[in-house]
């Protein structure tokens, strides 16, 4: 048996998930989500947690089974307490305003780049005196959070000699030693 299918989610307080068919429908108090899973599965609801059951031992089934039930466990987790991502812009005149859904970045182009994110993701860019502007994302579904966030990364990806570039908060970047180091 899969360890990660056979465990059962809690479902906190403040979350209705409902079973339709092969369905399974989430409701909290940051969102609502629903996903539709491998018809051979089977999901049921029962005392206040989320049971998945595979029908056999194949290899498909087995694939289906852990991955169906980490992500409506993603999706509990997210109706409830929500996933929040920070990136920061690493870069002498790198810049990042926020206006509603559109993002608006300086990263050393000759234009501006303005990214609109979708009415499912929060985004919020900060900038304090001498430190690296900040973006900050929030979204209770955390496949839409962080494939937002590959593509803002992927404007600018943080370079190996510089380090210059949008990169995750904690995030280290393996760093180069230029034509200097190696000139003995």
């Amino acid at each position: 048996m899969s360890r990660i299918g056979k465990a059962p989610i809690v479902i906190p307080a403040g979350v209705t998930v409902k079973v339709d068919g092969n369905v399974v429908s989430v409701k909290g108090p940051k969102g609502e989500l629903s996903y539709e899973f491998h018809s051979d599965l089977a999901v049921a609801v029962e005392d206040g947690h989320v049971v998945v059951t595979r029908p056999s031992d194949d290899r498909e089934h087995r694939a289906h089974h852990g991955l169906v039930r980490a992500l409506i466990h993603n999706m509990v987790t997210g109706v409830s307490e929500g996933y929040k991502k920070e990136m920061e812009l690493v870069g002498v005149g790198y810049r990042a305003t926020s206006n509603g859904q559109v993002l608006e970045l300086s990263l050393g182009f000759s234009h501006a780049i303005y990214f609109k994110f979708p009415p499912e993701v929060k985004v919020e860019a900060k900038t304090e005196r001498n430190k690296n502007p900040m973006i900050t994302l929030e979204s209770c579904d955390k496949q839409l959070l962080g494939q937002c966030c590959a593509k803002l990364r992927s404007l600018r990806k943080p370079e190996p000699y510089k380090g210059k570039g949008i990169k995750f908060v904690g995030e280290v970047i393996r760093r180069k030693s230029g034509k200097s180091a190696s000139a003995k």
